[in-house]
Formats: C-alpha cells, structure tokens, sequence
C-alpha cells in the first residue's frame, strides 16, 4: 500500500465509488483505491453527496471538510479530507 499524501494538513486519498450498492460502506480496497460503497444513483450529483457524507462519517470530520479534488464525473475519484488521519485510513483500508 503507498503511503497516504498530505496537502496543506489534508489528507489526500484516491477512492473507488460503487454507486447504487445495497448499503453504504467505506472499507477495504479496489486496487490501490479505498472503495466507497454508496447507495445513491449516480444521477445529479446524488452519487457524489452521499460519497461526501459517507467519508465524512468514516473519518469524523464534517462534510465540508470533504471535497472532491479530481474525477467529479466518474467513480475514479480523489479527495481531500481536512482533519484526517492517515491512522484512519489505514483502518479504513484494511476493511
């Protein structure tokens, strides 16, 4: 696994998106991406809010201090997530 990238005091994580799964999850790994499971529709930007909300939740941080850095439109994405914790991760990654 590649050691987590830090911005200005932010975590900077590429995940992998599965919308429209049977529930919200965040854990594990596709790749060398930490899968985002997410129950909503990749329609009108309803994929990319519950994505938001959903690592907000994992690494209890608000949803503002989430943001998507790159791949708005696809479910390759990477983020930004002020506050984080690379110990959070790590956790996060192995499931």
């Amino acid at each position: 696994m590649s050691r987590p990238a830090t911005v200005g005091g932010a975590l900077v994580v590429d995940i992998q998106v599965v919308p429209r799964a049977s529930r919200t999850a965040v854990g594990g790994m596709t790749g060398e991406r930490l899968r985002v499971a997410v129950t909503a529709p990749p329609v009108d930007g309803a994929a990319n809010a519950a994505v938001i909300e959903a690592l907000a939740d994992a690494f209890a941080v608000p949803r503002r201090a989430v943001e998507i850095v790159r791949g708005e439109t696809g479910r390759r994405k990477t983020m930004r997530i002020s506050g984080a914790t690379a110990e959070t991760l790590e956790r996060l990654r192995r499931g």
